[in-house]
């Protein structure tokens, strides 16, 4: 397998999102986009319980691209405008296509609240193509005990296949674009190979531990976090140094003008004024507080 080279690294420093502090590795200053994927937010751990929960997002609209909810800890309530409500539960992913619009509420159930714990994942803002920005919205939610994995040979890394392919394993998730999700989980001394398409960019976050790839570039829990790979290869090798979990993504970049603003990103400043036009005017649905 020739090994992608390495394009960039870059650090996950802390944000503040009103209430919430979190690590945002995608966009830095270093590293704008790495199309298709516009945003990576990796939330937590929080401490939950019924005298401190910042992690209330109350209803709020998205349009022109797809939300997906990787939850490593803890257990959320999902609600939306299209009127699923499900408990998403940790090893979950719930794959939201905004489409031309939805309205979401994303908390800890008031279980989890009462009964105390913690919240810990990764939200990842996945681009739509212009000719797919404004398809009807739609909501996946697919547990963790159901994803194919795939077990390196040394039986210390497990690798599940939530989008895409990997070593002929499937994802559940139906994506509107090519692209791969996986979700690495190694123990310590574990080696494996990680195969994608040269027609993807790919990059691979370190959400803990400590990870050497392709044998130099290491990645620790407090140090580099992210590496963006050149598109000049088949792959990548990687080798736990501690017990690491890691999300890998790779997709097939549009090379399209992409315009955000707040919770919509679209192409043109003039999509992103419908866009709240549209919200105001109750165009993507309704979802009341709960």
């Amino acid at each position: 397998m020739k090994k992608n080279t390495i394009k960039n690294i870059g650090t996950s420093d802390f944000v503040n999102m009103g209430p919430i502090r979190l690590r945002q590795p995608l966009p830095t200053r270093q590293i704008d986009m790495i199309d298709p994927f516009v945003l990576l937010h990796h939330y937590g751990p929080y401490e939950i319980s019924e005298t401190h929960n910042p992690f209330d997002l109350g209803p709020h609209p998205h349009r022109g691209f797809e939300p997906v909810t990787f939850l490593v800890q803890g257990e959320q309530l999902h609600r939306d405008s299209l009127g699923n409500e499900s408990v998403v539960k940790a090893g979950d992913v719930q794959w939201t296509t905004a489409g031309r619009g939805i309205i979401h509420a994303e908390k800890p159930t008031n279980e989890f609240v009462k009964k105390g714990g913690i919240i810990e994942g990764i939200q990842l803002w996945l681009n739509l193509p212009a000719s797919k920005k404004m398809i009807s919205a739609n909501y996946q939610h697919e547990k963790h005990e159901d994803f194919h994995k795939v077990i390196s040979e040394d039986k210390k890394v497990v690798t599940k296949v939530i989008a895409g392919t990997l070593d002929n394993k499937h994802g559940r998730i139906v994506t509107q674009t090519p692209v791969n999700a996986f979700m690495i989980d190694a123990k310590s001394g574990g080696t494996e190979n990680i195969s994608f398409p040269d027609t993807h960019q790919g990059l691979l976050y370190l959400l803990k531990g400590k990870v050497r790839i392709n044998e130099n570039e290491m990645l620790e829990l407090d140090g580099p976090q992210l590496i963006q790979f050149n598109q000049d290869g088949e792959g990548f090798t990687l080798k736990a140094e501690a017990d690491s979990l890691m999300l890998f993504l790779s997709g097939a970049p549009f090379n399209e003008p992409v315009a955000t603003y707040g919770p919509y990103v679209m192409n043109t400043q003039t999509e992103i004024m419908e866009a709240m036009r549209d919200y105001q005017m109750g165009k993507m649905g309704f979802l009341p507080v709960n």
